[in-house]
């Protein structure tokens, strides 16, 4: 980077976003629970059908807790308000997602999105963001639920401007970091991804053409095209639901994952998972390659106990 475009870390942490809408409705929670493979085995299992139908109306329907993840779909759009910020949007990487629900999802919505920088960190090659958004039912004003998400920017680093590289976060290092026990799972649940999940995930608004351009996907260094980082996060928690919460996704308050490998749709996901009180700690893996490519946790309005 070079000194004229270098960046002052101070601006970037104090710009303020402007606020922003966002609105969905019964067909985009039924697109998404599709997305992340609801009923893809079975059309009638009632503990994933109630994501997809309800006979009083759609409008009784169930939201997974990770459809919020998708209220920040935007967040390139936004990166690139910051001043004096320069990065590529096809070097960034999405390194982990955190979301807290305070309340359940209804199954449609106009919200308003309030984001914020929370923590930046230059890595010299690389800089590291980490973002959050917190969103609002616009019609009364209460809170919905709030991601954070941590990205990596390769090519953005090297603007400390003293020997110590410039670090800040507005969190205590390691509060949505856990370690994988080495114990027997408490469950674990095996589902293969079909061929065509990319291509049906991103109806949901993510369009980034490493998921569906074989020729881009090449450029990134994929044999083909991966699946969306969110989309496995969505098999993973879905994994949790009907595993440990009996299909009740209202019993999720918060979730925590950690991208750690590429998917390639049509390939099988294992979730392994352990209860340690009302938190369930979880990874993921390609049982083809035998590679974890997903960790972190769930926790729980319930203690172990009482599921």
């Amino acid at each position: 980077m070079s000194d004229d475009s270098i960046m002052n870390p101070e601006l970037v942490i104090n710009h303020k976003f402007p606020e922003t809408t966002y609105t969905y409705s019964e067909r985009d929670v039924a697109l998404y629970a599709l997305g992340i493979g609801a009923c893809a085995k079975d059309a009638l299992d009632d503990k994933e059908l109630q994501y997809l139908y309800h006979e009083d109306g759609q409008q009784s329907i169930k939201v997974y807790p990770t459809f919020a993840a998708l209220f920040s779909n935007n967040l390139t759009l936004q990166l690139s308000q910051l001043p004096g910020f320069v990065f590529d949007p096809r070097l960034l990487l999405h390194g982990q997602q955190y979301i807290e629900i305070y309340k359940p999802l209804p199954s449609n919505c106009l919200m308003d999105n309030k984001a914020s920088i929370v923590g930046l960190h230059d890595k010299g090659k690389a800089a590291i963001l980490e973002v959050e958004v917190l969103s609002y039912d616009k019609e009364t004003g209460e809170p919905l639920c709030m991601n954070r998400m941590t990205v990596y920017l390769r090519g953005a680093g090297g603007f400390s401007k003293s020997s110590q590289p410039y670090s800040f976060s507005k969190y205590p290092k390691g509060q949505t970091a856990s370690k994988t026990p080495r114990t027997r799972p408490f469950a674990i649940h095996e589902e293969c991804t079909q061929p065509p999940q990319a291509l049906l995930y991103r109806l949901s608004g993510d369009y980034n053409p490493l998921h569906s351009d074989p020729k881009i996907a090449a450029v990134a260094g994929f044999s083909r095209p991966i699946l969306h980082g969110l989309c496995t996060l969505g098999f993973a928690v879905r994994a949790i639901v009907r595993t440990i919460c009996n299909g009740d996704a209202n019993l999720v308050k918060a979730i925590s994952g950690r991208f750690l490998l590429h998917v390639y749709p049509g390939e099988t996901l294992l979730t392994e998972m352990w209860l340690e009180d009302s938190r369930v700690l979880y990874q993921t893996k390609v049982k083809e390659r035998n590679r974890v490519v997903l960790a972190g946790f769930v926790d729980l309005n319930r203690t172990r106990s009482s599921l």
